[in-house]
């Protein structure tokens, strides 16, 4: 027989199952909206405003250049050290690249550089890639899908070089 107690613990167990589903969800489109939340500006400094050209990358092959070998192993797929061993995920300041994560011109926007865009948030310049030159810059997204949606745009972007 179900008590009336035993219905609302019941009750009580489902209601926790959805919030414990829904929370993973909710942190997951914060992050897709802010960027990162770990990187800030510089107090007390005014940021340089650039018109950039902006896209979105992602660690996989297609946008980082790797391939697997025969051995199922990722290697660099073009380049002087095409069929060398490629570490996906990881940046080449040696970071693992996660939401906030920028690929920029490193001659033009250092190491460290911190940057706002619009639509993405807060991010720091820990990468560079082949094709990123000038005032171009790629935003780290973490699927494929994501950095496809974003597309390509030209915005306004606010930059504190360290």
């Amino acid at each position: 027989m179900v008590t009336p107690r035993h219905d609302a613990v019941e009750k009580w167990m489902i209601m926790l199952e959805i919030h414990m589903l829904r929370l993973p969800v909710l942190l997951a489109m914060a992050l897709m909206v802010t960027g990162c939340a770990r990187i800030r500006p510089p107090r007390h400094e005014e940021p340089v405003v650039r018109r950039l050209l902006v896209t979105g990358y992602c660690d996989c092959g297609e946008c980082c250049s790797w391939k697997r070998n025969w051995y199922g192993r990722p290697v660099i797929a073009a380049g002087p050290r095409k069929g060398e061993r490629k570490h996906v995920g990881i940046t080449a300041s040696g970071t693992r690249a996660r939401p906030g994560t920028i690929a920029a011109d490193t001659p033009r926007y250092p190491f460290g550089t911190i940057m706002y865009v619009d639509g993405y948030g807060y991010g720091m310049v820990e990468d560079r890639g082949g094709a990123i030159k000038g005032d171009h810059i790629d935003l780290y997204f973490r699927t494929h899908r994501e950095a496809l949606q974003w597309g390509k745009q030209w915005k306004q972007v606010e930059i504190w070089v360290p």
